[in-house]
């Protein structure tokens, strides 16, 4: 039983000794998300009051986090295999890329969250200058409901 717990733990410690190149942009993409969801309950706390209705927290909420956060995790993970063990003559840094994309949808997020916290008008006023931009570059969105 012994030799078969170190066989199987040995195993799986090598399995992940393979993405210890990339802990830190998996730590900081988690971090994102994780911010992003304090932020968005705090959010919904604070429309609930304004709005005087009655705020509860939801699991099916944080439930949703976590599958976002294990995609999230699976992404940078096959990302990070297609970059090392695929593309390996190639120095593409497709992992940091698409750990930004993510991180970047993240603080836009945050930065909505922000908005609805603060009274700070900065936070309102660079939501909207940011959603101009994209408007500009690639298109109006179909869900307008963040831009004023």
């Amino acid at each position: 039983m012994e030799v078969s717990f170190k066989f199987i733990s040995g195993a799986v410690l090598g399995i992940l000794s393979l993405f210890a190149p990339i802990k830190a942009t998996i730590i900081c993409t988690l971090l994102f998300v994780a911010v992003d969801f304090i932020f968005g309950v705090l959010a919904s706390r604070e429309e609930s009051r304004r709005q005087g209705k009655q705020w509860y927290f939801s699991s099916q909420e944080a439930w949703r986090t976590v599958r976002k956060s294990c995609f999230v995790l699976l992404t940078i993970v096959m990302t990070w295999l297609v970059e090392s063990c695929v593309l390996d003559f190639m120095n593409l840094h497709l992992t940091r890329m698409v750990a930004g994309v993510i991180c970047g949808v993240e603080m836009w997020s945050l930065l909505e969250n922000i908005s609805v916290l603060s009274d700070a008008r900065i936070f309102v006023w660079l939501r909207q200058y940011v959603h101009r931009r994209i408007e500009k570059e690639i298109g109006p969105c179909d869900d307008d409901k963040g831009a004023a």
